[in-house]
């Protein structure tokens, strides 16, 4: 089994699995040391826990409770993969859901969860400005939700949530430039990352982290068209941490290169003609 790790904040963590069992190998008893959630997105393995086996494909969700013993069987297909996000304690319990929802074990194919589950994949390749802290947080919740057929009552949004919000939103917008997570965000507002993730979404339409990769793109084309910086400088001065990251967050942003835009503000306005007739 080859694990890496993605991400590491103090409520959740992220890593992916890449199995390497072969036909004929000897399954062994391993052990969940937290909460987790994985998301099986690609081929199948067997699982056996708490007296019950279950067959795990693409789309499945494998279900770890602290402390239970589990057995991975390889006997259809091998070179299986997941998607795997790691819980503390206290953001279980700000989920809420009964305990019986963390111990079915696995969960099936399902809607919900399979197109979370694919946004996920997406934010761990960098094709999406969603963070994976954030779609953790969202993943798991969704989860509770569909085992426990728990259905979340809407929640009228008080005016000191709603400013709550709108300033951390102009904070983030202040402070672009630097590391932000969720954990940062929800500590400036005041609130737990879950929350704090749920009544962003909900009073501004994206998330903490949509909105400060937005807010860097927006510095991003003010330099691009103002000031005769490299792209290179312009990438890190506005937060991007990797020139190929922010090229390719740009472009998929303006349908344009960072080069190709600064071009077009310069007075190329062929450019922007034929971005608009491909679009």
């Amino acid at each position: 089994m080859i694990r890496t790790t993605l991400l590491t904040h103090r409520a959740i963590s992220v890593s992916e699995f890449r199995c390497t069992a072969v036909p004929g190998d000897k399954p062994f008893a391993e052990q969940f040391d937290c909460h987790s959630v994985s998301y099986v997105r690609k081929g199948s393995f067997g699982c056996q826990s708490r007296g019950r086996s279950f067959e795990l494909v693409t789309g499945s969700v494998l279900v770890g409770f602290p402390g239970d013993e589990y057995l991975c069987t390889h006997d259809h297909v091998c070179g299986d993969e997941c998607l795997s996000f790691f819980l503390e304690p206290e953001l279980v319990e700000t989920i809420g859901g009964r305990r019986e929802a963390w111990r079915v074990g696995a969960a099936p194919p399902l809607p919900e969860l399979m197109v979370l589950g694919e946004l996920a994949q997406a934010a761990a390749d960098g094709r999406s400005d969603i963070a994976l802290d954030e779609i953790g947080h969202l993943f798991a919740s969704r989860f509770v939700d569909a085992v426990s057929e728990r259905t979340r009552k809407p929640v009228a949004i008080k005016a000191r949530d709603r400013r709550r919000a709108v300033e951390t939103a102009q904070w983030i917008e202040a402070n672009s430039d630097q590391a932000i997570d969720l954990e940062a965000a929800a500590k400036q507002a005041g609130i737990s990352p879950f929350h704090f993730l749920r009544l962003f979404s909900k009073v501004l339409g994206v998330t903490p982290h949509q909105y400060l990769v937005r807010s860097r793109l927006r510095h991003a084309a003010r330099l691009l068209s103002d000031e005769d910086i490299a792209i290179t400088d312009i990438a890190y001065d506005v937060g991007f941490g990797d020139l190929s990251n922010f090229v390719r967050t740009f472009h998929r942003a303006a349908g344009l290169s960072p080069g190709a835009f600064r071009d077009a503000a310069r007075g190329k306005r062929k450019i922007l003609q034929a971005s608009a007739a491909l679009h």
